[in-house]
């Protein structure tokens, strides 16, 4: 991998950038909105984790910054990128002005982002299916596709909501963003999907508090798309009239409901459990 020079302070290595005011810093903190990502086709991910799982999936780099203390920690990682990986150098204040965490790690890295799931119509709905609809916070939707792709879950389908691949989803899913089919569809289209499924013959499951049936009383084993509603409102009314199954997860009565991602984890791993015990 090869530096870049940029213009430095006297007395600083010209290879290293130093100025928060640099356009590139611009052009990294611009990533950080869906607007920005759209304009430049490019994901900013962030954290050693992230570039590890890069690594992991095969993926390109469209450029890689980081500071001369993470490079120098890290060599061994920094040799199995792919050797057209650029590499700029960046002093821990300029990384941090382009970060969205406060105290990064050292590391930020821009990615054209992966091909999405393939559209309904062109072919058969996987096995195992998750539908979100409308999920708002991008730690819960985070954890949550990282649970999903722990369960085996094959494609995610996501009703507007928040974005799969801002750069906090990416962070709480460990880069399991990457690695799963995920379709972005609007409510209505959500809808059509799920009911197409339906009558493809998948069983449709959703989670609802006042369910009479806990959630393992029912066969996960077949074609399963399993609906999850927003953090609030829960799943819209037409999604919900959908459902061969309405299940509950039971708890304790001094809590009212469970937060959606955790919730989803004892739902998702269900189907597994059922398939290793049968």
């Amino acid at each position: 991998m090869s530096g870049t020079t940029s213009f430095s302070e006297p007395g600083q290595d010209p290879l290293i950038l130093t100025s928060r005011r640099n356009p590139l810093v611009t052009r990294l903190r611009d990533l950080q909105s869906s607007a920005g990502r759209s304009r430049q086709g490019l994901l900013l991910l962030e954290g050693t984790h992230l570039v590890q799982e890069v690594v992991r999936l095969g993926l390109q780099p469209e450029l890689l910054l980081a500071t001369p203390a993470w490079c120098e920690r890290h060599g061994e990682l920094l040799a199995s990128l792919p050797a057209a990986t650029p590499l700029r150098q960046a002093t821990v204040e300029v990384l941090e002005a382009a970060a969205s965490t406060r105290h990064p790690d050292g590391v930020l890295l821009t990615l054209v982002p992966p091909a999405p799931a393939a559209p309904p119509t062109s072919g058969p709905t996987p096995p195992f299916v998750l539908a979100l609809d409308r999920l708002q916070d991008p730690g819960n939707l985070g954890t949550l596709l990282r649970t999903a792709l722990a369960a085996g879950v094959q494609q995610v389908w996501l009703g507007e909501g928040a974005d799969p691949l801002a750069p906090k989803v990416l962070r709480a899913s460990a880069g399991a963003a990457l690695e799963l089919p995920l379709l972005r569809l609007s409510s209505e289209a959500l809808l059509n999907r799920v009911e197409q499924a339906r009558q493809g013959g998948m069983q449709i499951v959703a989670a609802a508090a006042a369910a009479p049936s806990p959630y393992w009383q029912i066969d996960w084993c077949g074609p399963t798309l399993l609906l999850l509603g927003n953090e609030g409102a829960g799943l819209a009314a037409p999604l919900l009239a959908l459902a061969d199954h309405l299940v509950s997860i039971p708890h304790g009565v001094s809590v009212e409901s469970l937060n959606v991602a955790v919730a989803a984890a004892p739902l998702l791993l269900e189907r597994w459990r059922q398939t290793l015990s049968a």
